[in-house]
């Protein structure tokens, strides 16, 4: 995929950059698979901001993205290729031959007309979704489910890909895109590929307005606030933030402390961390 560039015709083009959308076949979403998408904007039950920075932007309309691939041993045409504005990935309309349509994320490289399908004994080709336990070592993977029938939980992002590296006993080992290596049962599924929409994180927004279209509200530096507002705020002019760390709002450690809880339940599960930033 390819990112197309502005003109600098007016301050707001400067820098920026969007993506070519060539691999999008223009559709208008499937009713039957939409629905109404509440935006809490940030807020709790009691409509106390529990998430700041969020708010406003553009209506959406939610499509149903068939993460459990659990139509088995059915093959399914592909339709249509589309934009999906809850996710950063573009989307697949699926006909099955039984007359049934679905969403899912679309593979990188696959076409409009393909065959994919769901089974134990299908191929090893894009878009196909199969157990672990059947996919050959160094497969690239996405949409991996961590507890089988569950549906996929990791490696659904723009770009991202997952690859097979061990398999030993009922355990699968995996190097998520993160750089995280863990384990995994052998009896959860995933498709076969990589995630399209690959260049997704090449954007340059180029203004303020284009980041309020997606719904995110200014964020505003902890220094310039007054001492009872943030512990970095107070002081005359430009003063640093006179601590030792740079803190939350809140008090507690940021930019770089592991929030992690100790004793979770997957640490027996992970055999390498991330990367940290």
């Amino acid at each position: 995929m390819a990112i197309r560039l502005y003109r600098a015709y007016t301050p707001g083009t400067r820098n920026r950059s969007v993506s070519g959308f060539e691999e999008v076949i223009g559709s208008e979403p499937q009713k039957k698979l939409t629905s109404n998408k509440h935006l809490s904007r940030g807020r709790n039950n009691r409509g106390v901001i529990t998430s700041r920075h969020r708010g406003g932007g553009h209506k959406r309309l939610y499509r149903k993205i068939d993460f459990r691939r659990d139509k088995r041993d059915v093959l399914g045409k592909i339709e249509t290729v589309e934009y999906d504005p809850n996710r950063n990935a573009y989307i697949c309309l699926i006909n099955y031959e039984d007359g049934e349509k679905r969403y899912i994320l679309y593979p990188r490289g696959i076409a409009v007309g393909s065959i994919i399908t769901s089974s134990t004994k299908a191929p090893i080709s894009i878009g196909n979704t199969l157990p672990l336990t059947n996919i050959p070592l160094g497969t690239s993977i996405h949409n991996v489910e961590i507890t089988p029938g569950k549906g996929g939980q990791l490696v659904r992002a723009a770009g991202a890909v997952a690859k097979i590296v061990a398999k030993e006993d009922q355990l699968v080992t995996l190097r998520l895109p993160s750089g995280e290596v863990r384990l995994i049962s052998q009896k959860c599924s995933a498709t076969i590929g990589q995630i399209g929409n690959a260049d997704a994180n090449n954007r340059r927004m180029g203004k303020a307005g284009s980041k309020r279209w997606l719904g995110k509200r200014p964020k505003v530096r902890g220094v310039v606030m007054n001492p009872v507002d943030h512990p970095h705020g107070g002081g005359e002019g430009r003063v640093p933030i006179g601590r030792k760390k740079p803190l939350t709002p809140w008090g507690h450690p940021a930019l770089g402390t592991r929030s992690r809880k100790n004793n979770k339940y997957s640490d027996i599960l992970i055999l390498r961390r991330r990367r940290s930033n």
